[in-house]
C-alpha cells in the first residue's frame, strides 16, 4: 500500500507548485462523480462491501508533510493561483442577506468528497485548493475503542472503508438512536488497527477509481496540518449518546481537542451535548444545532425536532446557529418540484441565529425547477430570493464557491453576442420539446445568440423545424391514429419509423400529434421536466424565419439533413426551397442577422457555394475525429467558413476520464475556420469526471482553455450566465475555482498510484479527418418520384395549405389524390 505521506507528497508537490494559469489537479488531486455507469444502481445508493487493493492506512503523518510542502511552495495554499484575498472571490459584506451581512460560508463535507473518498487527506487538501479561501473543512467525528477521534462520515465503517475485507470476522450489531445496525464500528477497534484499512467512495454512482489510491483514515488532529496557516475546521458530533453508552466520553475528547487546535464550528443533532460544552468552548468556536433529515426526537432532550424548530429561543440559549437540510428551506413535492420557500431562514435570523443549509451535491437529482444546474440551486439559497443562508454544506465546494464568488451579481449585459457564440440546440431543448415555439421563445429569453432549425419536409412539401426526421423520436405519434404508419426506409435508418414525409403539415399541426421533450440521458434515469413533456407547438420554417428576424439575436442556424434522399427519393429540392424561403422572409437583403447554413454533407455546401450564396456555410465534421490532415483542412476551407465538432473531438476520454486534449480546434482555427462545439448539457453525467459534475466548470474550460468560437447547447441560460459572471475580466486575479482545469491530471493520478486494476482502458488513436472523408460526389439532381404514402387525415382536419413551389408538381398531384381517397 502507498503511504499517506507518499500520496500527499505527489499531490501537493505538483498541485501547489503548478502554473497559475490553470487549476491543476495532480497525482492526487482530482475528482469524480459520474452516476450509474451501468444503470444498475440507484442514485445515492451506499456502497456495501467491496474488495479493494491492498491494506494499510494511518493518516497521522499525512497532513504534517502537506504543511511542509505548502510552506515550501510559497506559504498559502489559497493564494497559489496569484492575487490576494479579493482575487480568490472573497467579497466584502453588504450584498448578502445573511445574519451579519457577511459572505455565506462554504463548508466542505469530508473535504471534496464528491471526488475523493470522504475525509481522505486529498479530499481535504483539494477542497482548500479549489474553493473559496475561507472554506471550512467538515469532519464527522467518530471515536475508536482507545478514545482517538477520527474523521469518518458514517458510524458504520462498512459504508466508507474496506474494513469488511480486512476484518471480515469482526462484524457486530449495535442499536444507534433506537435503530439496529449491523456492520463494523469504530468502538470495536483501537486506532492502531486501522493501519490496514483504507477509505472508499461511499456513493455507488461515483467512480471507485480513487479507492485504489489507498487513503488511510485520518485522526481529527491531522486536520490542523492540512495547510499553513491552519484551515477553518468544523467538527460534527453525530452520536454522543451512542459513545457514552459504550464507555467513551465525546465531551472530554472535544474539550481536549480545543486545547490543541483551533476549531471554528462544532455541530450536533443532540442539544444536550452542545449544552454540556457550551460554557467551555470559548468565544472563537461557534456551536451549531443540526436538524436531521427525518424530524423525530432528539434523544438528549426527548424533545421532538419539530417542536424545537418552533422554539428557536431554546436553541439560541446554547448555540449561535442551526443547520437544516435544504428541503427545510425549499420544500420539494413528491414529483420533484419546488414549493414556495418556508420562513425558517427569516425565523432563525429574527432569533439571532445563523442558519446553514446541508445536503448539497452536484450529482444528486435536484428539483426540475433548476434544470439540472447545481449552481442555480445554490443561488436560490443565497441570492435569488429575499433571504440568504449563512453557509452551505456541500460535497462539491468548487460549485458553491463559484456561486458565491462570481454569480450572485451578474454583469449587466444580457446578450452581447460576442465570442463565444451561444447557439441553441433545438431551441432551449433542455426545458421544452425540441424545435417548438416554446423552445425557441425560451432560448431567446435565456440569452441565446443564435437559434437553430433542423429542416425536415412533410408529404405536402412544407419545410418544418424538427430535430429528427423520425416522428417516433420527437413526438407522441405512436399514441395517435398515425401510429400504424410504420415503415422501413433504408436510406434513413434500418429500423421502422414514422417519418415527417409520411404526414402532411395539417396532419402534424392540427391533430392529436404533440411534441415530446427529449431526454438524451434517460439511460441514466435522468428525465427532463415532466410538466413540459408535451408542451409547445410545431413550427414551420416560415414561422421560424419570421420569429427570429425581429428578436435580439445575432442570427439563425439552419441545418440541412437528408438532402440527397429528399432529392432522389422524394423529388424535393430542399436547397432551392430553403433559398426561396429565406428570400421571401427578407434575409437576402439585410445585414443585421447572420444566417448560417449547416450540413454534414459537403456536397450540399459545395452546391450552395456554387450558387453564390451570401450566407455562412458550416460543415459538421464526423464524430470522434482527433486530428485533421492539411489536405482535408484545405478541402473544407473551399466550401465552408466554419465547422461543428463534437466534444469528444476536443477531449479524448477513457472510462469518462479525460486522457488528453487534441489539437483539432487549434488546427481548424489556424486554417481560418470558426469552430463551434456540441452538445453542452447540464445533466451531470454528460460531463467527464474532470469537470466535477458541474457544467459551469466544463464551459469555463472550453472558453478559457480551448477558446472555441461557439457553444451549441440544450441550456442557453447556463452558458449566458457564465458569460455574465462577475469574475470575467479579472485576468490573473481570477479565483482559482474559476480557472480551467489542467486536463488529464486525474488519469495520471490513477495511472501512477492506483494500480493496473483501476486504469482507464487504453485507447486506439482517434481517426484523422482526410480528404476522402470530406470530398463527396456532386449533389444529385432532383428527380420527381411517387410520393410516399400519406397518413389518413383524422376527422375534423382541414386541408393543408401546401407550399406549391416547394415540391414537384407530380408529388402534389399524388398527394392530393391520396387525400381525396381517404
Amino acid at each position: 500500500m502507498r503511504s499517506a505521506c507518499q500520496s500527499t507528497r505527489a499531490f501537493a508537490g505538483s498541485l501547489l507548485c503548478s502554473s497559475p494559469s490553470a487549476l491543476s489537479l495532480s497525482p492526487n488531486g482530482i475528482f469524480s462523480s459520474l452516476p450509474l455507469r451501468g444503470g444498475s444502481r440507484s442514485f445515492g445508493e451506499m456502497r456495501g462491501s467491496r474488495v479493494c487493493v491492498g491494506g494499510g492506512g494511518g493518516g497521522g503523518q499525512t497532513a504534517a508533510f502537506l504543511a511542509v510542502v505548502l510552506c515550501w511552495c510559497g506559504g498559502l495554499l489559497l493564494l497559489l493561483a496569484g492575487g490576494g484575498a479579493d482575487a480568490q472571490g472573497i467579497r466584502r459584506p453588504s450584498s448578502y442577506k445573511t445574519l451579519t451581512g457577511d459572505v455565506p460560508l462554504v463548508i466542505a463535507k469530508g473535504g471534496f468528497s464528491g471526488v475523493f473518498p470522504d475525509s481522505s487527506q486529498d479530499a481535504f487538501a483539494f477542497a482548500l485548493l479549489a474553493s473559496a479561501p475561507d472554506t471550512s473543512l467538515w469532519c464527522d467525528v467518530q471515536l475508536t475503542k482507545d478514545g482517538v477521534g477520527i474523521c469518518l462520515p458514517d458510524i458504520n465503517m462498512q459504508n466508507c472503508t474496506d474494513i469488511a475485507q480486512v476484518y471480515s470476522a469482526r462484524k457486530s450489531k449495535y442499536v444507534v438512536h433506537g435503530a439496529p445496525k449491523t456492520g463494523w464500528f469504530p468502538v470495536d477497534f483501537n486506532f492502531s488497527e486501522f493501519q490496514g484499512v483504507i477509505l472508499t467512495q461511499r456513493i455507488w454512482s461515483r467512480t471507485d477509481k480513487f479507492d485504489y489510491v489507498q487513503y488511510g483514515i485520518l485522526a481529527v488532529t491531522d486536520l490542523q496540518s492540512i495547510a499553513t496557516p491552519a484551515p477553518s475546521v468544523w467538527l460534527n458530533v453525530q452520536h454522543d449518546i451512542f459513545y457514552r453508552e459504550h464507555g467513551l466520553n465525546m465531551r472530554s475528547y472535544i474539550l481536549s481537542i480545543l486545547k490543541r487546535m483551533s476549531v471554528k464550528y462544532i455541530s450536533s443533532p443532540e442539544l444536550g451535548f452542545l449544552q454540556s460544552i457550551s460554557g467551555r468552548v470559548g468565544g472563537k468556536t461557534k456551536l451549531v444545532f443540526r436538524f436531521p433529515e427525518t424530524p423525530l426526537t432528539d434523544p438528549s432532550t426527548n424533545k421532538t425536532y419539530r417542536s424545537m424548530l418552533s422554539n428557536l429561543a431554546l436553541i439560541k440559549a446554547t448555540a449561535s446557529g442551526i443547520m437544516v437540510p435544504k428541503s427545510y428551506i425549499w420544500p420539494v413535492t413528491n414529483d420533484n418540484y419546488l414549493l414556495p420557500p418556508t420562513s425558517i431562514v427569516r425565523n432563525a435570523h429574527n432569533a439571532g441565529l445563523e442558519i446553514y443549509a446541508s445536503d448539497f451535491a452536484n450529482d444528486r437529482i435536484i428539483p426540475y425547477n433548476y434544470s439540472y444546474d447545481p449552481l442555480q440551486e445554490y443561488l436560490s439559497f443565497i441570492s435569488d430570493g429575499d433571504f440568504s443562508v449563512d453557509g452551505v454544506l456541500t460535497e462539491y465546494p468548487i460549485t458553491a464557491s463559484e456561486a458565491i464568488g462570481c454569480f450572485t451579481t451578474l454583469n449587466a449585459s444580457t446578450a452581447d453576442h460576442g465570442k463565444p457564440l451561444i447557439i441553441s440546440h433545438n431551441g432551449a431543448s433542455g426545458d421544452y420539446p425540441d424545435c417548438t415555439d416554446l423552445a425557441y421563445q425560451y432560448a431567446i429569453k435565456d440569452g441565446a445568440d443564435m437559434i437553430d432549425c433542423t429542416l425536415q419536409v412533410t408529404s405536402d412539401g412544407v419545410l418544418i423545424c424538427m430535430s429528427s426526421i423520425n416522428l417516433l423520436d420527437t413526438t407522441n405519434v405512436q399514441m395517435t391514429p398515425f401510429g400504424s404508419a410504420l415503415s422501413v426506409v433504408p436510406e434513413i435508418q434500418s429500423t421502422p419509423g414514422i417519418f415527417t414525409f409520411n404526414l402532411t403539415w395539417n396532419n402534424i399541426s392540427n391533430s392529436d400529434l404533440k411534441p415530446k421533450i427529449s431526454s438524451p440521458l434517460s439511460g441514466y434515469y435522468l428525465a427532463r421536466n415532466p410538466k413540459n413533456i408535451n408542451q409547445g407547438k410545431f413550427v414551420r420554417l416560415s414561422d421560424f424565419l419570421a420569429y427570429g428576424k425581429d428578436k435580439d439575436l445575432s442570427g439563425i442556424m439552419l441545418i440541412i439533413e437528408n438532402a440527397a434522399f429528399m432529392a432522389k427519393s422524394l423529388g424535393f429540392d430542399v436547397i432551392g426551397s430553403l433559398t426561396t424561403a429565406l428570400n421571401d422572409a427578407g434575409y437576402h437583403n439585410q445585414t443585421t442577422k447572420e444566417v448560417m447554413l449547416q450540413s454534414k454533407d459537403s456536397a450540399v455546401l459545395v452546391k450552395l457555394k456554387q450558387q453564390g450564396t451570401k450566407y455562412k456555410l458550416v460543415y459538421t465534421l464526423p464524430s470522434n475525429i482527433g486530428d485533421a490532415s492539411a489536405s482535408s483542412l484545405a478541402d473544407v476551407k473551399k466550401f465552408a467558413h466554419a465547422v461543428v465538432i463534437d466534444k469528444n473531438s476536443v477531449f479524448t476520454l477513457s472510462a469518462h476520464f479525460i486522457i488528453r486534449q487534441t489539437s483539432l480546434v487549434k488546427d481548424l482555427q489556424s486554417a481560418g475556420l470558426a469552430v463551434y462545439v456540441q452538445v453542452f448539457r447540464n445533466e451531470f453525467v454528460s460531463q467527464p469526471w474532470d469537470f466535477f459534475s458541474d457544467e459551469t466548470v466544463e464551459i469555463s474550460n472550453y472558453v478559457q482553455s480551448v477558446k472555441v468560437d461557439g457553444l451549441i447547447t440544450d441550456f442557453p441560460k447556463t452558458v449566458r450566465r457564465y458569460k455574465r459572471n462577475s469574475c470575467t475580466g479579472l485576468g490573473n486575479d481570477i479565483p482559482s475555482y474559476m480557472k480551467p482545469v489542467s486536463v488529464g491530471d486525474l488519469a495520471q493520478l490513477i495511472k501512477k498510484y492506483a494500480g493496473t486494476n483501476a486504469q482507464p482502458p487504453a485507447l486506439a488513436p482517434m481517426p484523422e479527418l482526410n480528404s476522402s472523408s470530406v470530398v463527396q460526389a456532386p449533389f444529385p439532381p432532383v428527380t420527381p418520384k411517387n410520393a410516399p404514402p400519406v397518413a389518413s387525415t383524422p376527422p375534423g382536419s382541414s386541408p393543408s395549405d401546401a407550399h406549391a413551389n416547394a415540391v414537384s408538381t407530380y408529388i402534389l398531384l399524388v398527394t392530393a389524390c391520396a387525400a381525396l381517397l381517404v
